[in-house]
């Protein structure tokens, strides 16, 4: 279905083409990044199967569809009880990066913003909390972030997109600068806790979660020059994954839609 809507979908098949050919330029030839954008509408395609399936996971059945690298890096994370930030992107099933810690019975809190159609939103959020995902929405009060973290659990956040109603900065992203938000960074400075990047990647035979170890931040006392930098350090890490896997991040949104002019 998703290979379907690639050939169906043309305004926004040209608009994840021309996403791709920004980034890679003459790094890759015009059918690679065909074949790419391709592979992204597939990707799509099964990450909503596997989420119409999300009831069929259980803790006992998971580790057979989903591996992961890094654990001992979470569990050191939550021995210090001071909680921690999960840094994620819209890449490979991003949903199920969240279900399998829900699953596992972790403690497993992402923000996340309404969605545009209500019943939508209801049903993703009802299959989010199916796998024992408790969802924050951004617009509730930053205390309720700060008693999580003080309760040494994690927030999880995807924050790889271009929303200009957010606080954010200009980064380099694929060599272009790209408006960024920065609560990951924010939040961090302000709580003192570890920024750990974390991928779910697709593979033919199911999923393998990785744990990166926490970001170092540059700490200046210039709290702008702060947020900028370490801002830029995990954007960074986003790229690494995403020129590794360039089929499964979501090209159709635009990265760089907001211009450093109109935020001037």
């Amino acid at each position: 279905m998703g290979e379907c809507a690639f050939f169906l979908v043309s305004a926004q098949r040209r608009k994840t083409v021309d996403n791709l050919r920004i980034a890679f330029g003459s790094e890759k030839s015009a059918r690679e990044i065909r074949n790419i954008a391709r592979g992204v509408f597939r990707n799509l395609g099964e990450n909503l199967f596997e989420m119409l399936n999300s009831s069929k996971f259980t803790s006992r059945n998971i580790d057979r569809y989903v591996r992961i690298k890094g654990l001992d890096i979470v569990e050191k994370a939550l021995s210090q009880k001071r909680g921690f930030i999960v840094l994620s992107a819209h890449f490979g099933n991003w949903e199920l990066l969240a279900g399998y810690f829900g699953l596992k019975k972790y403690p497993v809190n992402v923000l996340a913003r309404p969605l545009r159609y209500e019943k939508y939103d209801k049903w993703v959020n009802d299959l989010r909390k199916g796998m024992g995902v408790n969802v924050i929405m951004r617009d509730e009060s930053a205390r309720t972030i700060l008693r999580f973290l003080k309760d040494g659990q994690s927030i999880a956040i995807l924050a790889d997109q271009d929303i200009s109603s957010l606080d954010g900065v200009f980064v380099d992203f694929f060599g272009r600068q790209a408006f960024t938000p920065s609560a990951p960074v924010i939040l961090a400075l302000a709580t003192a806790v570890p920024i750990i990047p974390m991928f779910i990647v697709r593979e033919k035979d199911g999923h393998t979660i990785y744990v990166e170890e926490p970001i170092e931040l540059d700490i200046t006392g210039n709290k702008d020059t702060d947020i900028k930098v370490n801002t830029q350090k995990w954007s960074k890490v986003i790229e690494s994954y995403i020129r590794k896997y360039p089929s499964q991040w979501v090209w159709v949104h635009e990265r760089w839609k907001t211009e450093p002019a109109t935020k001037g």
